[in-house]
């Protein structure tokens, strides 16, 4: 609940046992107003990772950066994660075209993410290296927590091949998957 709540009522969440209802709530809110607010990748029908992104407005944590506000166009990637035996295969790429399309759709312009440039082990804020290497550029640096930017524009010039595999390989987060038995 890093990025739903803001830090005292994150820790209310956490006290109260029960984050992951928490973090279910979010998810259905943002989809019932918003729309889809993340991607998930399966390799031969397992989950090997996913990304999670929505208008700043519905991530009070994202104000709390030194780097804030997130840009009036763009939307904030707030986390994502590859599980380590599917990593350096391009999910991650693959992952953020996928965002990227689904924005460039909603006539989005841009993504940003604060980037973590002391990133040791897996968090709620993304590497920045990760966020460099994917295409998103630096917008307003700091020492540990800079801004980085995403031009959709750029970002959704793929050949139609690639496009059909990550149709294959990407799931929209749906009330459905959002809610599936584990």
């Amino acid at each position: 609940m890093f990025w739903e709540l803001d830090p005292m009522s994150g820790e209310r969440a956490v006290d109260s046992g029960d984050p992951g209802l928490e973090k279910e709530a979010w998810i259905s809110a943002t989809l019932l107003e918003w729309g889809s607010c993340g991607k998930i990748a399966y390799v031969d029908g397992v989950p090997a990772g996913f990304v999670l992104y929505s208008p700043p407005l519905y991530t009070p944590r994202s104000v709390a950066f030194p780097t804030s506000p997130v840009s009036a166009d763009a939307v904030l990637m707030m986390t994502a994660h590859i599980i380590p035996e599917f990593s350096g295969g391009g999910l991650g790429r693959m992952l953020v075209q996928g965002v990227a399309k689904d924005l460039t759709r909603r006539g989005v312009k841009a993504i940003e993410a604060f980037g973590d440039l002391k990133w040791e082990e897996p968090s709620c804020v993304v590497p920045a290296e990760y966020l460099l290497s994917v295409g998103f550029k630096t917008v307003r640096p700091h020492l540990r927590f800079p801004r980085l930017r995403l031009e959709l524009k750029t970002a959704v010039s793929w050949r139609e091949d690639v496009e059909v595999a990550l149709e294959r390989l990407l799931g929209s987060m749906s009330p459905e998957r959002a809610l599936r038995p584990v």
